[in-house]
């Protein structure tokens, strides 16, 4: 899939782009903590999983695919497939719907996961199925479940998975409301932006279990206690997806980061600009200002959120401390 008849060489040109990209995540440091998901980069092919991509070209997106007539083209979108960079695989009226994250990011959210033999594994967010076959070959088609609100993706995502050898649970539903008749899980990944945490995946997972989802910029991971409470803190990885798409609207967009009122050193500032999201709607860029100048500058790892008593707050250093915020 992806590439022509008669194409020579190419399957070559893939295993060399290959290993160059698991050399590259391997200088990161993405998985010193976990060096078994190297084999996992090694093995799955990610270029089955994005038969065609798009750059952005000044007005708007330019197509590459493995199907192109021109061979210097189709050797470009092949080497392309293993950069380490976001591929955008969707773009609908011109607004990006669904892309191929980074690959190193995507090693460092899975060491994060940290799932273990026997483990099963609910991705929101199919994308291109390259997520889910890197879990597959990690745990076994069986062990992992991937939900998507768009039918086209979530076929795409199987054709893909299915080409590259593996068959792990393709789910088209509402993300947000989790996959409670695969239930229940050990781990729960999100590969896009929350807004809020949904209350059914707690009830999915059984005690002990983790989540880790993109929020706010960032990347937080959470101990799941029972189907009411759960806790835990960000990464200090910066981390930027698409929204997560179905369930209540909750939208929860930074305010502008540079009023006239703060130095534009200070709006431009990427931890900064994590702090004005994570608490839009409580708090004034002057306020969150005030408060990050008082509070040294805090660094991602400092943040988290907590789930209970039927409501869900972030926070500064401590749950209960001074510093919470409410979330939708």
């Amino acid at each position: 899939m992806g590439t022509r008849a008669g194409d020579h060489g190419l399957d070559d040109l893939a295993a060399t782009a290959r290993a160059a990209l698991v050399r590259e995540i391997d200088a990161s440091g993405a998985w010193d903590a976990d060096p078994v998901w190297r084999g996992a980069f090694e093995a799955v092919p990610r270029h089955l999983f994005v038969p065609y991509y798009y750059v952005g070209v000044r007005g708007g997106y330019e197509r590459r695919w493995g199907e192109d007539p021109s061979p210097r083209r189709r050797e470009e979108w092949l080497r392309g497939a293993y950069e380490d960079v976001p591929l955008a695989t969707r773009v609908r009226d011109g607004e990006l719907v669904s892309s191929s994250s980074q690959p190193s990011l995507m090693a460092r959210m899975l060491v994060e996961l940290d799932p273990g033999d026997g483990d099963a594994v609910l991705e929101i967010g199919a994308g291109t199925g390259y997520n889910a076959a890197l879990l597959a070959h990690r745990l076994g088609d069986e062990r992992v479940t991937t939900v998507d609100l768009d039918p086209e993706i979530t076929e795409s995502a199987r054709r893909h998975l299915a080409a590259a050898g593996h068959r792990p649970a393709v789910v088209t539903g509402d993300g947000a409301r989790g996959c409670p008749e695969r239930a229940p899980f050990d781990r729960v990944i999100a590969t896009c932006t929350l807004s809020s945490i949904p209350r059914p995946w707690l009830g999915q997972c059984r005690p002990g279990a983790r989540i880790l989802a993109p929020f706010a910029t960032g990347l937080v991971v959470l101990r799941v206690r029972d189907a009411g409470h759960a806790e835990g803190r960000f990464l200090h990885t910066p981390a930027y997806f698409v929204p997560l798409r179905g369930g209540p609207r909750c939208e929860r967009e930074g305010p502008d980061a540079r009023p006239e009122s703060l130095p534009r050193r200070v709006g431009g500032h990427e931890l900064f600009r994590f702090l004005l999201t994570l608490t839009a709607g409580c708090l004034t860029p002057e306020e969150a200002f005030a408060l990050w100048e008082r509070a040294g500058h805090p660094p991602r790892e400092r943040y988290g959120i907590t789930v209970g008593d039927g409501r869900a707050w972030a926070w500064l250093d401590d749950p209960r401390g001074p510093h919470t915020w409410p979330l939708p």
